[in-house]
């Protein structure tokens, strides 16, 4: 079982190592990838933050701008129109859920770490706004630096690399490095290996096959992954839709818990924390022979 450790927020700390903590995903963009807007109106997201919770969910990730393939950059004023009313709303109904705030934008960050987030969650690892890193420091907030290339609208037309766990442990360590050097703490830091962005089919089951090296790499610092409902699994189902990637999602979750996450970020929380459960029983056995 991965190292017990803590994981600082801008309002408590989390226990990360024990039990799997489940991140749901909550989109309120009109175009995202998974869920087409279904919460883009603010009743509907608060709706379905709170069966979220009802569901397990440990932390609520807000995003307000789809990283889907060939998705445009959401101007800043629009961004922070979704989401600064949903986290003060979140905060208000729901004063003890964790919030996360899924952006590169440094001044978004800002605005919704006031409003009540606590953790950053920054797909790009600081690569289009290293004044996130400011806005975390200042606010003793969260900080998940995810690996990635290029930008939502060219990460499928890259060059791939040629040997891609190197590439992605390379790149995490210099976010980590310039997230310390403006300020935050090592212990406010979690990593995400970016299944999906800028990788090929073959190189995201690497990933998730070899997390364990990557994990041993970092063993100080949270591992989040985040498999739920990607093209990857679409295409291993017979080009599924999202909405037929369920079963494909809870595999890939087993086996990024198996190979040492600590959180996983998912649309159907209830699946995942029962899924969780059971591989977290598993690796409990493993670790113990």
């Amino acid at each position: 079982m991965p190292q017990v450790s803590e994981w600082k927020l801008a309002r408590r700390t989390l226990t990360v190592g024990g039990r799997t903590l489940v991140m749901g995903v909550l989109n309120v963009t009109p175009d995202s990838f998974s869920d087409g807007g279904r919460f883009f109106d603010l009743e509907r997201a608060a709706a379905h933050a709170a069966e979220m919770l009802a569901d397990g969910a440990d932390i609520i990730d807000v995003g307000g701008e789809s990283t889907r393939p060939g998705g445009a950059s959401v101007p800043l004023e629009e961004e922070l129109r979704r989401i600064v009313p949903v986290v003060e709303r979140l905060r208000a109904e729901l004063p003890e859920v964790v919030i996360s705030v899924d952006t590169t934008k440094a001044e978004v960050a800002r605005i919704a770490l006031d409003a009540g987030a606590e953790i950053v969650n920054d797909i790009s690892a600081l690569r289009f706004d290293e004044r996130v890193a400011d806005v975390v420091a200042r606010a003793g907030a969260g900080l998940v630096l995810m690996h990635s290339r290029g930008t939502p609208a060219t990460l499928h037309t890259l060059p791939l690399v040629a040997d891609i766990l190197p590439e992605v442990i390379d790149g995490l360590r210099r976010s980590i490095a310039l997230a310390e050097q403006r300020g935050v703490a090592r212990a406010q830091i979690a990593i995400d290996p970016g299944i999906g962005f800028g990788k090929s089919q073959q190189q995201n089951l690497e990933l998730l096959a070899k997390l364990g090296a990557l994990a041993a790499e970092f063993t100080d610092l949270p591992l989040l992954v985040g498999t739920s409902r990607k093209s990857f699994i679409g295409r291993l189902l017979g080009d599924a839709p999202p909405e037929r990637r369920l079963h494909g999602t809870m595999a890939s979750v087993t086996a990024a818990i198996l190979g040492g996450a600590h959180v996983v970020r998912v649309h159907d929380v209830r699946a995942a924390v029962e899924t969780a459960r059971i591989a977290d029983a598993v690796r409990a056995v493993t670790s113990d022979e």
